[in-house]
This record gives structure tokens, C-alpha cells and sequence, in this order.
């Protein structure tokens, strides 16, 4: 029997709709440029980053290289200054470490508020006026 994977609603963490993280590469849980989530989203793919390179030092260091291309996987490798959709709980930590990337808060989805402080995800904003 093949299991029904059921998207949780598709909304920001300011309660609107949710934006499109990125393009190029492609990212998401769903692969489908958002940060849409869900249950067996284990790794709660809802926050997107501007990368860094101080950031993805750290990902790579902590065993999640995302710089390094996988043709295989279709996957040509995250640059800094690139969009994607980051585990909540390895932002969280990056921040612990002093490596956070920034983030785009309309871009991000609620589900992450569940992981990280929206106080804090607002420190990092890059798209707040």
C-alpha cells in the first residue's frame, strides 16, 4: 500500500501565503522551490537562507556538504549567496556557532517557528523594511 504523503498548509510565518524560496537550484522537502513541509519532513525543511560561505563551512563540517555538485542526484551544488530550503534545527545550531545565514522571513514556513524564535529569525531577516 503506498503511503500518502499529505502537505501541511502551505503558509508563512507571518500567516500568509508562502513564497518561493528558490529555483536554482531547486529545493524543498517537495522539491517545489518552497518551504512546504509536513509530517515525514523529519528534517523540517522551512527556513530559507541567503547561503554564506562562513555557512556552508559549518554544514559541510558537521557532515552535510551542500557545496559539493552530485550529478547524479541532479544536484549542482549550493554557492554562497544561493537560496535554499534549510533544516530549522541546522540553523538553529548554526547560530549557536556564530555561522547563521541570513533569512528570508516570507519565504520561511511557520512550521519552523516550531524549531527557532521568530524574534530571532527576525535578527536575520533580509527582507523586513
Amino acid at each position: 500500500m503506498e503511503q500518502v504523503i499529505e502537505m501541511d498548509e502551505s503558509i508563512n510565518i507571518f500567516g500568509e501565503a508562502l513564497e518561493d524560496c528558490s529555483g536554482d537550484p531547486v529545493t524543498g522537502f517537495f522539491r517545489d522551490n518552497k518551504c512546504n513541509t509536513c509530517a515525514q519532513d523529519v528534517g523540517s525543511h522551512t527556513v530559507c537562507i541567503e547561503a554564506s560561505q562562513s555557512f556552508l563551512e559549518f554544514s559541510r563540517f558537521k557532515g552535510n556538504d551542500l557545496s559539493t555538485p552530485v550529478p547524479e542526484a541532479d544536484f549542482k551544488g549550493i554557492k554562497a549567496g544561493d537560496t535554499w530550503c534549510l533544516c530549522a534545527a541546522r540553523w538553529l545550531e548554526a547560530h549557536q556557532n556564530d555561522r547563521a545565514p541570513r533569512v528570508y522571513l516570507r519565504k520561511t514556513h511557520i512550521k519552523a517557528l516550531e524549531i527557532v524564535p521568530i524574534e530571532l529569525l527576525k535578527k536575520y531577516a533580509l527582507d523586513l523594511s
